[in-house]
């Protein structure tokens, strides 16, 4: 069991991390509230990835 949660918490890091270089390549200027939009927006498509892929792994 741990080692799946780690898996996933993996998993949800390396998507969090694509997704803030995609949106700083955009160039978007983040203040206070978008920021904490695209931090919740990061995480909950990044929870969504690790699911997925955790699901067709086994």
């Amino acid at each position: 069991m741990a080692k799946r949660s780690l898996l996933s918490a993996f998993i949800t890091g390396c998507f969090c991390a694509v997704f803030a270089v995609v949106v700083t390549s955009l160039g978007m200027l983040i203040s206070l509230v978008p920021g904490i939009l695209i931090a919740f927006v990061s995480g909950f498509m990044g929870s969504l990835v690790a699911s997925y892929v955790l699901k067709e792994r086994t």
